[in-house]
């Protein structure tokens, strides 16, 4: 892949001179949002049929074989829909707000790395940038609620902002623990640095990744993800028999569409995180598996991840808000700064594992 790649540069630049990097970069933001885009639409299909499954039921069948052209006639139909702004809305925000919460999701994408040179922007503080961008989104939730004019609208948004910046403490906090035993801000270095040691040395390459040392700040950043996106069991924000469809309640067509746009591009974003920090990115389970692509390897785990999402959707009751809040504020920040103090401890220990 890498070669491939460098080959492509090199070709670039000889045939397009001094405009090539300008081409190059626009040439991987298309591969990149393209397939997430694809993935986006496909992932809503796979939820339904898996939810089907998990209630033995069949779900979407009847556009295309196996209902595999239903995303397409979804989108279909939520273009030819018209796009109805309220009297009293502010119609320039009201229009701001679905792009506001889509471009963080795709934003994020440029530091994330499929391999070890396989990233659109390979900066060295890539965790701090993609905290920054996605730390955006609740801006649209919020102008959303507001620009609409709307009782149940504004308070779905309320609820947003409050939910989402708590959670986005304990990410941060799980994020700063990755962190401290890796030692960088760049995800690439995150990656290798999960790839070293003694269990790595005897090609148990599983054992090796911050999964296992790490383990109850893996299960708060996973948790504390599902709340960040606003999905079930804390969907609170959009809660049906609560307020209707929360923040969107007002929004029709594709504005509609894009906010759902975005809260699955945020799940997968989730668990592409997920698999580089706590799984080992691209490296495979066991050396002599390594003969498979590293993009195979991510894209398998980031499935996990996508999975256990859905799985919470049909297993879990909605939580009441005061709970939500609660297990925030009471309990994974707590933890998080307790497991901090800890690991910063083992680390100047003796019994270090991390170099």
């Amino acid at each position: 892949m890498n070669s491939f790649i460098e080959s492509i540069e090199s070709y670039g630049i000889e045939i397009f001179g001094w405009s090539w990097p300008i081409i190059w970069n626009l040439v991987k933001i298309v591969a990149i949002v393209l397939p997430i885009m694809g993935l986006v639409a496909y992932s809503t299909l796979y939820e339904r049929k898996l939810i089907g499954w998990m209630h033995v039921r069949l779900g979407p069948n009847r556009v295309g074989p196996l209902g595999i052209f239903q995303p397409i006639a979804d989108a279909l139909k939520l273009l030819s829909k018209e796009i109805v702004i309220p009297s009293n809305a502010n119609s320039g925000l009201y229009l701001l707000a679905p792009v506001m919460t889509i471009m963080p999701s795709l934003a994020a994408w440029a530091v994330i790395p499929f391999g070890p040179q396989v990233i659109l922007a390979d900066i060295n503080a890539g965790v701090l940038f993609l905290l920054a961008i996605t730390s955006l989104e609740v801006y649209g939730v919020i102008l959303a609620g507001w620009a609409s004019n709307s009782k149940y609208a504004f308070l779905a948004a309320m609820r947003a902002s409050a939910q989402m910046v708590s959670y986005e403490l304990a990410i941060g906090f799980a994020l700063v623990v990755v962190l401290m035993v890796s030692g960088s801000l760049s995800f690439i270095d995150i990656v290798i640095t999960q790839q070293e040691g003694y269990f790595a040395n005897l090609g148990l390459n599983l054992l090796s990744w911050n999964w296992l040392p790490l383990l109850p700040i893996l299960v708060v950043y996973f948790i504390s993800g599902v709340a960040e996106t606003n999905r079930h069991p804390f969907d609170v924000v959009e809660g049906e028999s609560e307020i209707v469809a929360g923040h969107m309640v007002e929004y029709s067509g594709m504005a509609y569409a894009i906010f759902f746009l975005a809260e699955y591009a945020n799940m997968i974003l989730i668990s592409v995180l997920a698999s580089i920090m706590f799984f080992g990115g691209w490296d495979a389970p066991f050396s002599q598996l390594s003969f498979i692509p590293g993009w195979i390897w991510l894209g398998i785990k980031t499935f996990g991840f996508f999975t256990l999402f859905i799985w919470f959707r049909a297993s879990f009751p909605r939580y009441r808000y005061d709970q939500i809040m609660r297990l925030g504020w009471k309990v994974f920040i707590p933890v998080t700064l307790v497991w901090l103090v800890l690991v910063a401890f083992w680390i100047k220990s003796p019994f270090s594992i991390w170099g």
